[in-house]
């Protein structure tokens, strides 16, 4: 689980990432004149927005709703891998019972059926592994996405030059003037509400 929560965590890390990119890949370059410094209104003119990511994950509900989706997802899959261990324990046991009575080809058979157990299981594994990894894309992929359309819209009258989000190791100053979590959460939950 503490997993998950690092994979999405990272995932909302590199959506921050994957805006400022495409951000800074739309804006112009600026032309430095020779002759006259910047002014103040031309500094000035230059905002920067952030958003905390772990209020983001704690309040925004459809991230609430992929995690605990995911979170079924897996307990799922280990509960099916857990009943299918006891399985191969139970015939495990079975083989030790008749322990020595066992003829040389049966002995043989089972240490085959045995091998065979370990790779069925193995392979469902990485079966349902691969799964659950294609799901969490997804749904990254998927907060992404809403991340990015309503962060589109609300910068419309905003103009911010850049919005990102609070990584704890990525900012290490920040003016809370320009905190728009609250605002954030609250547009997208409303948003999430008017699609369902």
């Amino acid at each position: 689980m503490k997993q998950l929560s690092l994979a999405l965590s990272i995932a909302a890390l590199g959506i921050s990432g994957v805006l400022l990119f495409f951000q800074l890949k739309k804006s112009e370059p600026v032309k430095a004149s020779a002759a006259a410094p910047a002014t103040a209104t031309t500094a000035g003119s230059f905002k920067i927005a952030y958003f905390e990511l772990d209020s983001l994950q704690n309040n925004y509900q459809y991230f609430k709703d992929a995690l605990s989706t995911l979170k079924t997802k897996e307990e799922s899959m280990n509960n099916e891998l857990a009943a299918l261990e006891k399985s191969y324990q139970k015939k495990i046991a079975e083989w030790q019972q008749k322990g020595n009575n066992m003829s040389q080809a049966e002995a043989e058979a089972a240490n085959r059926e045995y091998q065979q157990m370990q790779q069925n299981f193995q392979s469902r594994k990485q079966q349902l592994d691969q799964n659950i990894n294609d799901q969490m894309n997804d749904t990254r992929k998927k907060i992404r996405e809403r991340l990015e359309s309503y962060l589109k819209e609300y910068n419309k009258d905003k103009n911010y030059s850049y919005i990102l989000s609070d990584f704890p190791e990525g900012i290490f100053y920040k003016d809370t003037a320009y905190n728009i979590t609250n605002d954030l959460i609250r547009g997208l939950n409303e948003s999430y509400k008017k699609k369902n």
